[in-house]
């Protein structure tokens, strides 16, 4: 049963893993490991109130666990309950500083709750501790992104290469990195090189298509745009982003209808995603459509005075 569980989860069929998890759990109540992947499969499944239940119900008799530790953390952190991530965490980092996988934890869990400079500090550690992983890399690349520190941060991304020279996330945030020092050139050949990386092998990956989509529409190629937008939008059609970049370079293109169609998806799929609601209002509009012209407008507004800087 719990073989089949374990199947299951790998075929990210998490409700499924659970079933087998716990018909196992019922013939073998002695084996309370199991209870750590069944709190595994609840999280996957987004059941997160069951899997710390899961997860307590194992450290209850193993408090010092730390893979129980790990999943109960790592609940929290899939809930996006950070403040009890980071309790968690350090319940094992205290007794062993350098843990890694608990330190890789509690530094997503900073950067993730806003806390930058704290992560920086904890990415820097366990860095140091382990140089050759390049996950806290570019981790580090990406917080110096965000800060707009582009080239401390090109510095960490082609540090990721030098580990890993087929790192397409490497290579889509170099691009990013130059696009942002208006080096456009430098960008485009960065998202051309991630997109020959995932073209065949990540079919899931969609970053780099709407990442080169949005730079072919500051720079007026809407054709190219949309065709860029459309693909990653196939990719992962659960994307906000991918259906406002697709509905704005039709916009462009004067096929106003069908583009009302995709900033409708856009604004579906995130409701408090301000951009399209602007773009909406605008074709609505021209469309002479004023009532829902004005209700789309407000809706930005809205939006736009309770939203904080979005992370990706």
């Amino acid at each position: 049963m719990a073989e089949r569980g374990r199947a299951l989860l790998e075929q990210k069929q998490p409700d499924q893993a659970a079933a087998e998890f716990r018909r196992a759990l019922a013939a073998c109540p002695e084996q309370r490991i199991l209870l750590l992947e069944l709190a595994r499969a609840l999280t996957a499944e987004r059941k997160f109130p069951e899997a710390v239940s899961a997860a307590r119900e194992f450290l209850a008799a193993s408090p010092d666990s730390e893979p129980g530790l790990l999943v109960l953390a790592n609940t929290h952190f899939m809930a996006l309950e950070f403040p009890r991530c980071l309790e968690v965490v350090e319940r094992i980092l205290t007794p062993n500083p350098s843990h890694r996988a608990a330190l890789a934890m509690k530094a997503n869990a900073q950067y993730l709750g806003g806390d930058e400079a704290a992560a920086e500090q904890t990415f820097l550690a366990l860095i140091e501790l382990d140089p050759k992983n390049e996950e806290p890399i570019y981790s580090l690349g990406r917080i110096y992104y965000q800060q707009n520190r582009f080239q401390p941060a090109i510095a960490q991304f082609q540090r990721v290469l030098q580990l890993n020279p087929r790192s397409f996330k490497a290579y889509d945030n170099l691009g990013l990195c130059h696009e942002a020092l208006s080096q456009d050139d430098q960008a485009i050949r960065h998202y051309l090189k991630a997109l020959e990386l995932v073209h065949k092998d990540h079919r899931d990956y969609d970053w780099p298509y709407g990442n080169l989509a949005n730079l072919m529409l500051k720079q007026g190629e809407d054709e190219k745009a949309f065709q860029l937008a459309a693909e990653a939008a196939d990719r992962n059609p659960a994307s906000a982003r991918n259906f406002f970049l697709g509905g704005k370079a039709l916009a462009r293109l004067d096929k106003l209808e069908l583009a009302v169609k995709w900033l409708r998806q856009s604004a579906e799929l995130d409701p408090g995603y301000a951009e399209p609601r602007y773009l909406l209002g605008q074709l609505y509009q021209k469309l002479g459509r004023k009532e829902e012209a004005a209700r789309e407008l407000k809706l930005f507004q809205e939006i736009q005075a309770r939203t904080p800087r979005r992370r990706r």
